[in-house]
């Protein structure tokens, strides 16, 4: 535990030296006309350490999300010895890692980047935080039953062993390697691997089980795949959203909107999709989101005598609607790896996810009662005009983040630093809840929640790297072209939600856009189908599949955050998610939908 606090400090020193480095050369640009040339090398080598330490440090709290649906139905010795199963593999793959990262900072040795920084600044914080990450999962391995761990251990060698016999003694009976990355894939997302550490050991199983790559590309790969400016935009809106729960912000926008729509009927459903479109117009993080709207009216929804698995129902569609509201974290992912304008994709989002959200209101209207007047006030003691100057205070908020970047002063990336600076100054001035104790702790929670997210990245990075050098994406490509050479347009954008849905049930939603955001958006340009319009589609259909039972990794997340089954949540999430796959459908068609916005402000 020492090392984990460690780490978590670090890596919240980390982020604020970021932020700092960020906001000043910003300052000194637009004051002093005078740029600064070694900002965002800096900035980007701060960005890597946060990653991977962060990461290091959510491996060690068992935050990583995989799919536990499978593994939840075992009995408890089974399901003990597949956790040690699970455990031997993730020390196997971070011992692979830690390797290849040390082979990769050996050779880069001596050689600089453009302002002068070596390249060990950029590769040293993967060796430091697999490192970590071995020892965290060594002792989880310690901490089963020593058979357990030792006949895991002996079943892998065995394979390993039998799979290096048949490829020395009979190579060309073999499958092929995509054949055997898929199985490796599939086997451990069944089993509960991490998502992270299922992207990297799928990329692994290339390395070990072919010989066109060394291990040190994985590394580079790895690292490179987050080694951009656009990606801080991630970790800052994260904190945003942690500052707002932190600050005071969140319960008293919260209040404010249950005083004025908690009456009407269905009131506390419409109080939650208002409350969520707020909120992921501020936190660019949907857990963030739904943790601080969830924390206040799940527990209104269990004392007005409405269901609670009702409620984290409509909690999770409301963080799919809310996928394509700026600052969403997965539109600047899609942005950064199918090079498109992010500030495009925050306007092409908001008249979509307007469209979701009527949707989710009316059906909570329709469908809904009137609340208790006990549950309609959250008890905050606040006075009405004390919520109103909050509601100021959030909107503002908002208007720096589009106002920011729209004016030219910085970009989109650099207006989430700035974000971050409102939400601390909120917190002191306005409502005087900040204490250096309590940004101590937000700082730590938002680098190891940004380091979770982004290890992610990097994992999917590498893989998409292997799956391009196979030309797996070309020949999915080609695929698509030609049915929809056959069938019409139509027949490439419904397949593409149906990829997407699929994909991002059993994937993180950043992973299922890095694979196959670059690998669909080429097809749809080539079929004449608007970027930005379809990167909407791409995104609004991983937000579905992250929030669909039973795999939704989302789904999990929103249980836990309420308190409740995920079998409390199937029929009810089903009917709205039922609804928002119609608005997806009408989005597809309709492009106009995505596309007036952007146009009408020259994206």
């Amino acid at each position: 535990m020492g090392l984990l606090a460690v780490l978590e400090w670090v890596t919240a020193i980390l982020l604020a030296t970021d932020l700092l480095v960020v906001i000043g050369s910003v300052l000194v640009r637009h004051f002093f006309d005078a740029p600064v040339e070694w900002s965002d090398d800096v900035a980007r080598a701060l960005l890597l350490a946060v990653t991977f330490l962060g990461a290091a440090a959510a491996l060690a709290r068992g935050d990583n999300a995989g799919v536990t649906f499978f593994v939840d139905r075992l009995t408890p010795r089974r399901r003990e010895q597949v956790d040690a199963a699970v455990a031997v593999l993730v020390l196997i793959t971070t011992s692979a890692v830690f390797w290849y990262a040390c082979k990769l900072l050996v050779e880069t040795s001596g050689q600089t980047v453009g302002a002068g920084l070596r390249q060990e600044v950029f590769f040293a914080p993967l060796c430091v935080a697999t490192a970590a990450m071995v020892l965290f999962t060594l002792d989880a391995c310690l901490a089963f039953r020593l058979r357990d761990t030792l006949s895991a251990l002996a079943g892998y060698a065995i394979l390993g062993a039998l799979w290096a016999a048949w490829s020395s003694f009979a190579p060309d009976t073999t499958p092929a390697l995509p054949w055997v990355m898929g199985l490796a894939f599939i086997a451990s997302l069944i089993a509960g691997v991490a998502i992270a550490f299922v992207l990297a050991l799928s990329a692994l199983v290339f390395i070990w089980c072919g010989d066109m790559l060394p291990g040190q590309f994985l590394a580079q790969q790895m690292a490179r795949g987050i080694d951009n400016f656009v990606l801080l935009a991630v970790p800052f809106f994260i904190l945003v959203g942690y500052l707002m729960e932190a600050n005071g912000m969140s319960v008293r926008l919260i209040s404010l909107l249950q005083r004025g729509a908690g009456r009407i009927r269905g009131g506390l459903d419409v109080v939650m999709v208002l409350a969520m479109v707020i909120f992921s117009g501020i936190s660019g993080s949907k857990m963030a989101d739904i943790a601080a709207v969830g924390s206040v009216l799940v527990p209104a929804a269990r004392k007005s005598g409405q269901k609670p698995g009702d409620a984290v129902a409509l909690l999770a569609a409301s963080a799919v609607m809310a996928e394509t509201i700026p600052p969403c974290v997965n539109l600047i992912i899609l942005g950064f790896v199918a090079n498109l304008s992010i500030g495009g994709l925050f306007m092409a989002g908001l008249l979509p996810s307007a469209l979701m959200a009527f949707a989710l209101i009316l059906a909570a209207i329709v469908a809904g009662r009137r609340t208790a007047q006990s549950a309609i006030v959250g008890g905050t003691g606040e006075s009405m005009s004390s919520m109103a100057i909050s509601g100021v205070a959030a909107f503002g908020l908002i208007a720096l983040i589009f106002g920011g970047y729209r004016s030219g002063f910085a970009t989109a990336t650099e207006i989430s630093a700035f974000a971050v600076a409102y939400a601390l100054a909120v917190g002191w001035v306005l409502f005087r809840e900040m204490t250096w104790t309590a940004v101590g702790s937000v700082m730590r929670h938002a680098a190891v929640r940004s380091g979770m997210v982004l290890f992610i990245v990097a994992a999917a990075q590498s893989l998409a790297y292997v799956l391009t050098l196979q030309q797996i994406p070309h020949a999915i490509a080609d695929l698509l072209v030609a049915l929809t050479a056959q069938h019409g347009r139509w027949v490439f954008l419904l397949l593409s939600v149906l990829i997407l849905i699929v994909m991002g049930s059993v994937l993180e939603g950043a992973a299922a856009l890095i694979i196959f955001g670059p690998l669909l958006m080429p097809v749809a340009r080539q079929l004449g189908v608007d970027p930005l319009h379809y990167g909407v589609i791409l995104v609004v259909g991983m937000g579905i599949g992250l929030f669909a039972p039973p795999l939704g990794l989302g789904l999990y997340g929103a249980c836990l955050i309420g308190g409740v089954r995920l079998e409390d949540t199937i029929v009810p999430i089903l009917k709205y998610l039922g609804i928002l796959f119609l608005c997806l459908i009408l989005i597809a068609f309709v492009p106009e939908i995505s596309t007036a916005l952007p146009r009408a402000l020259g994206y």
